[in-house]
């Protein structure tokens, strides 16, 4: 009878993204430095390992130097994963990618939905731009997205944003 491959063994020969590395559990946590360490995986109610070679790529918005002294992150697995840190700072401190990201998710999202917006307005732009955006690209990516259901084929105006003007500084 075949198996199903866990996700650890399906990233053999390949690259694994591992999103929110900061909140896996203590338990998850052995299990990947483990894997990490000796290229060996045991399946679920198996009875032997399973050679495996992937590199693997974290993402956190925690910081994990923090969690570590807290306890809450394994050090070791820690400076097994930090070979090579990447900082990109919130889009609060980057506004000049807000639009270019807009846009982005403007086309993707119209072409998901079978929609034809033809962009932003000049006011919906600015409470873009001055939004703080506590939840950061997912935040924009979920604006842009119900924006495009409120408003159809239309140009994309202020009042299809969930942003209040008082949240956005405008």
């Amino acid at each position: 009878a075949g198996r199903d491959k866990g996700k650890l063994e399906l990233a053999d020969g390949g690259t694994l993204f591992l999103d929110e590395i900061g909140e896996i559990s203590s338990k998850v946590q052995v299990e990947l430095l483990r894997a990490l360490e000796d290229h060996k995986i045991m399946r679920v109610g198996g009875t032997q390992e399973v050679p495996v070679d992937f590199r693997v790529i974290c993402s956190t918005n925690k910081d994990l130097e923090e969690a570590v002294r807290a306890g809450l992150f394994r050090e070791d697995l820690y400076y097994r994963i930090n070979i090579f840190s990447i900082t990109i700072p919130p889009l609060r401190e980057r506004p000049e990618d807000i639009l270019p990201i807009a846009h982005h998710f403007l086309q993707r999202f119209s072409r998901s939905m079978g929609r034809k917006a033809t962009g932003f307005a000049p006011e919906a732009q600015e409470l873009l731009k001055h939004h703080s955006w506590p939840g950061n690209v997912r935040e924009l990516a979920n604006a842009i997205e119900r924006a495009l259901v409120v408003c159809g084929d239309a140009e994309i105006r202020r009042e299809h944003l969930p942003i209040s003007a008082v949240n956005a500084g405008a």
